[in-house]
């Protein structure tokens, strides 16, 4: 196919691929379109899809908000501390307000772990409020397995849960007492059946862990607000 110069007009040889100039007039025929030029080649910017300007590349990915893998790893170490300081407390009475205040301020101390050991992460109130539930948690699942494992030792190991026993069925007493309406001898026997006392433990630990959830949450969130930084995940 025969080509011509696109300035002249003149016929271009056959083989002009090989010089990149017009023999007529000297105008060079390699030329880039304005349309694959990009903004910093001095191009006119692309329009995208929705009307706005556009390079025409991809654009990269978005960072993370939270790096997890620091971010669970903190609280995992937040959390074994404070199971072992609640397992401290239950042999040395001094521990106990330590052990309260370290899971009162469990999520303020992950987020000063996360952000030491990730300076320029993004930091708000929400990424405060993520790590936060995530403290709870682990926490949470700490502080059951803690309790579970005492009560295990001390019922079948030590023997030692007669007084826990007593206690729980005083006030079940206490309230049947003070009931209004009788209560049925079948309902007294579920009552004072280690299956329903099981039952309401399970449901007193829930009840905490929701707490402790909501605690940390809010925890969270202030941590987030008072360390409030922007920049890039490293």
């Amino acid at each position: 196919m025969q080509e011509f110069c696109h300035r002249c007009g003149g016929e271009l040889p056959e083989g002009h691929g090989e010089s990149p100039f017009c023999p007529h007039c000297g105008t060079p025929q390699l030329f880039l379109a304005l349309e694959n030029q990009s903004v910093e080649t001095g191009g006119e910017p692309s329009v995208a899809a929705d009307g706005t300007p556009s390079t025409g590349r991809t654009p990269p990915p978005r960072p993370q908000e939270v790096e997890w893998k620091t971010a669970i790893r903190c609280a995992l170490l937040v959390a074994g501390i404070g199971s072992a300081l609640s397992l401290g407390s239950m042999r040395v009475d001094v521990l106990t307000p330590v052990s309260l205040m370290w899971i009162v301020f469990a999520s303020l101390i992950t987020l000063g772990l996360y952000q030491k050991r990730r300076p320029a992460a993004w930091m708000d109130v929400r990424v405060g409020i993520r790590i936060g539930l995530v403290v709870g948690v682990c926490m949470a699942l700490g502080l059951g397995a803690v309790a579970a494992g005492a009560g295990l030792v001390a019922r079948y190991g030590l023997h030692s849960m007669g007084t826990f026993d007593s206690a729980i069925s005083s006030l079940f007493q206490e309230a049947i007492r003070r009931s209004t309406t009788p209560v049925p001898p079948e309902m007294l026997g579920l009552i004072k059946s280690p299956e329903y006392r099981a039952g309401m433990m399970l449901g007193l630990f829930a009840f905490l862990s929701a707490c402790l959830l909501l605690m940390s949450a809010l925890g969270g969130a202030l941590g987030g607000m008072l360390k409030m930084r922007r920049g890039s995940v490293a």
